[in-house]
């Protein structure tokens, strides 16, 4: 490969930017669309829960969902978000080694997020909420199980992150890209909580 200094490279040919450093902008264009997705899901769920009479939901031949019990799974995943955001600054700050620690807390933590919300759900389709038992059912299953399945691509990023910088191979823009999808997980939650749940 000819240098830049080249002459017979013209010169407003700029060097390659590795790709890496890209990671940040296509994550952000990534999860701009995603909001759209639940934003869409949050609007179907009001319209339908409105046109339902008072009194009337859940459905009465339906459980009720597990509000105070997912408050625990809701305080595991914001510390998850917390322990990253820590990961962030010591490894800008100090180096790898330092983030590590927090780096796997979040992902454990993550982990025990989407392992207590997995028991919620045999629990719920043990008391007879399926996909198709009712409105409340699909919702549940359609909205929140989304969002479980985001929570388990982004631990995934999360372990490969983790593993680069082990290696001292990962850099800052890959983990950027990572923070935000995690936080986007961890901060959609307490709405759809909020909004599902009650």
């Amino acid at each position: 490969m000819r240098p830049a200094t080249d002459p017979a490279v013209p010169a407003s040919v700029a060097p390659r930017r590795p790709f890496g450093e890209h990671s940040a902008l296509g994550m952000a264009i990534f999860i701009f669309t995603e909001v759209m997705l639940f934003a869409g899901f949050f609007s179907a769920f009001v319209i339908v829960r409105k046109a339902v009479p008072e009194g009337a939901w859940p459905p009465p031949d339906q459980p009720q969902l597990p509000f105070e019990r997912t408050a625990f799974n809701t305080l595991a995943l914001l510390l998850s978000g917390v322990a990253l955001f820590v990961a962030g600054r010591r490894f800008r700050r100090d180096g790898a080694a330092a983030a590590q620690p927090w780096m796997a807390t979040a992902m454990v933590l993550g982990a025990l997020f989407v392992a207590l919300q997995g028991g919620e759900w045999v629990a719920l389709l043990g008391q007879g909420l399926t996909l198709t038992s009712s409105q409340l059912g699909s919702f549940f299953y359609m909205i929140i199980g989304t969002h479980a399945l985001h929570c388990l691509v982004a631990i995934l990023a999360l372990g490969i992150a983790w593993q680069r910088m082990m290696a001292r191979k990962l850099t800052e823009s890959r983990l950027i890209a990572v923070e935000m999808f995690w936080y986007f997980v961890v901060l959609v939650w307490p709405a759809l909580y909020l909004l599902v749940y009650r």
